[in-house]
C-alpha cells in the first residue's frame, strides 16, 4: 500500500497546498483590484470635493478661530467697499475763504529745447523768422533765435502748479492775464514760474483771486512778470 507523503518544493519551501493557497489569494486581489478601478472610474468628478479629509489636510484654525486659508490674497480690502472717488484729491480741498495773501504756488523748473520752440510755432502759426532762424537773429542783434513771448507766459499757467489742485470744487473761470516780458529766453534756459497770491475780493457768493506771476531764469533774472485774475465760489 502506497502512503501518501507529502513532499516540499526545497527551493521555495511551499508545499503545495501553500501554492493553492496562493493562488486563491492572488486572484482575490485581482477581483478587489479590479473592482476598484471601476468604482474610481465610475466615481463623480467632483466627488474629492465630498471625500472626508485627513486631520492632516483639515484647514488650520488661527487664534481667532478662522481658517487661515480665508487670509489669501484674493480677499476683497475691506477699503474696497468704502472707497470713494469723490474723495481722491491730490492735496486737502480749500474754498476762497481758507486762501491767504502772499501764498505762492510754485511750478516744477523746467529747460526749454528747440523740440519745444519748434511745437509752439507749430501751434501758435508764428513763423516769424527771429523764433527759427538763427542768421536773421544774429543780424538783428540776438544771440540766438527768441522763444515765442506766449510760450514764455505759457509756462505760468495755474495747471502747472498745484493751486487748481486746491481750489478745484470751488473754480469758476480763469479771468485776466497780463505780463511784461523783461528779458529774453532762449533754448537751453531753464524757467522757474511761481504764482503769489497778491488779493483777494469777496464778491457776493464768489470772490476775485489776483495772483503775481513771476517767471525767472537759471541766472536768477526775471524775464517775465505779470498778474492773473480768478473767479471762486466762496464755499464748497
Amino acid at each position: 500500500m502506497n502512503i501518501p507523503t507529502q513532499t516540499n518544493d526545497a527551493g521555495s519551501g511551499i508545499s503545495p497546498d501553500s501554492d493553492e493557497g496562493s493562488s486563491c489569494l492572488s486572484r482575490r486581489n485581482m477581483i478587489l483590484g479590479a473592482a476598484a478601478v471601476v468604482a474610481a472610474m465610475t466615481l463623480p468628478k467632483n466627488s474629492l470635493a465630498s471625500t472626508p479629509l485627513s486631520t492632516t489636510d483639515q484647514p488650520s484654525k488661527n487664534n481667532n478661530g478662522k481658517d487661515d486659508n480665508m487670509n489669501s490674497t484674493t480677499d476683497t480690502p475691506e477699503t474696497a467697499h468704502t472707497f470713494d472717488p469723490s474723495n481722491f484729491t491730490v492735496v486737502p480741498a480749500r474754498t476762497f475763504e481758507d486762501l491767504r495773501v502772499g501764498e505762492i504756488f510754485r511750478a516744477p523748473s523746467r529747460t526749454l529745447t528747440d523740440a519745444h520752440a519748434s511745437a509752439f510755432q507749430a501751434v501758435s502759426a508764428d513763423n516769424h523768422p527771429i523764433h527759427y532762424d538763427v542768421e536773421y537773429a544774429r543780424r538783428h542783434g540776438h544771440t540766438a533765435p527768441v522763444v515765442h513771448g506766449l510760450q514764455v507766459l505759457a509756462f505760468t499757467a495755474p495747471g502747472a502748479t498745484l493751486f487748481p489742485q486746491y481750489i478745484g470744487d470751488v473754480f469758476i473761470a480763469f479771468t485776466e492775464a497780463s505780463c511784461k516780458f523783461l528779458k529774453e529766453v532762449h533754448a537751453g534756459d531753464t524757467l522757474y514760474s511761481a504764482l503769489e497770491i497778491v488779493a483777494l475780493i469777496p464778491q457776493g457768493d464768489g470772490g476775485q483771486v489776483t495772483t503775481r506771476a513771476t517767471v525767472h531764469n537759471q541766472r536768477g533774472e526775471l524775464v517775465l512778470s505779470g498778474e492773473h485774475k480768478y473767479l471762486l465760489r466762496r464755499h464748497a
